[in-house]
């Protein structure tokens, strides 16, 4: 029987790892979405870590919630949430980035990412690439529809999908900026 999945907060020593899983997981996930020359640029994994490593680091991310998931003691996952980028949004979180290998989808992992950094009664919101049928259907399954919003970002085409709750949403102007990553 396969070990359970561990989740547990990232650490600034993560940053590789996410780094690693981060690539990995992009190249299962967006081949033929997004450009070959981004996802093959060997250069990827240095800025994915540079990035992971402020996210941990740098005093304005320190709203997030950064979560890794880990199976048999390798990073199957990587999971973060943060006040939203826009003053006034009726969400109080959004979800800036969850991605699991894809070796270890159906394992639970994404749904515990999830939940280490969305609470379930919260309010969320989050950008999902188009095509991405399973991540949309996972989203789905944990009460987030698309709300009719598309974006394209450097030719990669996105829908946001909301959560709305009974919850009010905190006050954005008390909340410092963030960087949007992208999500599965």
């Amino acid at each position: 029987m396969d070990n359970p999945v561990k989740v547990r907060r990232a650490r600034v020593e993560d940053a590789a790892e996410m780094a690693r899983v981060i690539v990995l997981s992009w190249r299962e996930t967006y081949r033929g979405v997004m450009a070959d020359s981004v996802l093959d640029d060997p250069e990827l994994p240095a800025v994915r870590e540079r990035f992971w490593t402020a996210a941990l680091s740098d005093e304005r991310y320190r709203a997030n919630r950064v979560a890794v998931a880990e199976r048999d003691g390798v990073m199957i996952g990587v999971a973060m949430a943060g006040p939203p980028q826009t003053p006034g949004s009726p969400w109080a979180t959004h979800l800036y980035v969850l991605y699991v290998v894809a070796a270890a989808h159906g394992t639970g992992a994404g749904a515990a990412l999830l939940d280490a950094v969305v609470g379930p009664e919260d309010s969320a919101a989050l950008w999902v690439a188009d095509p991405n049928p399973r991540a949309q259907a996972f989203y789905r399954k944990h009460g987030f529809v698309a709300d009719g919003t598309v974006n394209v970002e450097d030719g990669v085409r996105e829908l946001r999908m909301v959560r709305l709750s009974a919850a009010p949403a905190p006050d954005p102007a008390a909340q410092p900026p963030r960087h949007d990553e992208g999500t599965a």
